[in-house]
């Protein structure tokens, strides 16, 4: 496995207004589903006013600090009825998402300094605003991930299995086709390496939509930091 760190400078000149992460965002979305379906489900005033004020509740405890102004951009969420509320709501926060930090050919050289002829992801087709790592496959099985936490950006190649069934990705926590991500790590106390891995979706851009925390996320990279 090859495993470097770097601080993460803010390449992208990202917008002070941005203040929703993608599984944030996730979560969000998340919410509005369930408010939806309550709508459809029972006419009780009451519940629904709980459920409505729940949800906020909830999305609010995401942020450590909001301003009123974020306040007042995640208010909508309790008006939603209708599906083209949900929507509309949804749309006007997709200013308000934080990009995934730019990864350049020297970042990369920098994480992964033992790969010569590394292609790196095709950014042409990422939305790094809906992106809470990345992952690429080059040589057949050779498998590489480019993650951002804690204001670092942590890189990890391993080989990938593709599984003949679906099952559950260990980043995501959601039923989908996954495979098999293998890496070698040191152990701890000595030199020698262990093989350590997890299933995690094939697909990584239906993983970063449904990564509604960063939790597992980060578990998946600590088991390769030991």
């Amino acid at each position: 496995m090859i495993q470097a760190k770097e601080t993460i400078e803010n390449q992208h000149g990202e917008h002070s207004k941005a203040f929703i992460r993608n599984d944030q965002y996730n979560f969000i979305k998340d919410q509005t589903k369930i408010l939806l379906t309550a709508q459809t489900s029972t006419n009780d005033v009451e519940v629904l006013h709980v459920l409505k004020h729940l949800a906020y509740e909830k999305v609010q405890n995401l942020f450590p600090v909001l301003t009123e102004k974020q306040k007042k951009i995640l208010q909508p969420l309790v008006q939603i009825k209708e599906l083209s509320e949900a929507e509309s709501f949804l749309e006007q926060l997709q200013p308000y998402l934080i990009s995934f930090k730019a990864v350049t050919e020297q970042n990369l050289k920098k994480l992964f300094p033992k790969a010569k002829k590394l292609k790196g992801p095709n950014t042409e087709i990422i939305n790094f605003h809906k992106t809470s790592y990345l992952s690429w496959t080059e040589s057949s099985n050779l498998r590489y991930l480019v993650v951002e936490l804690n204001d670092q950006l942590i890189g990890l190649q391993g080989s990938f299995t593709r599984s003949q069934k679906q099952g559950i990705c260990k980043v995501c926590n959601h039923h989908s086709e996954v495979g098999l991500f293998v890496a070698k790590t040191k152990n701890s106390g000595n030199e020698q390496f262990v093989k350590r891995g997890n299933y995690i979706c094939q697909d990584a851009t239906v993983c970063n939509g449904n990564i509604k925390t960063l939790d597992s996320l980060g578990e998946f990279v600590g088991q390769f930091q030991r």
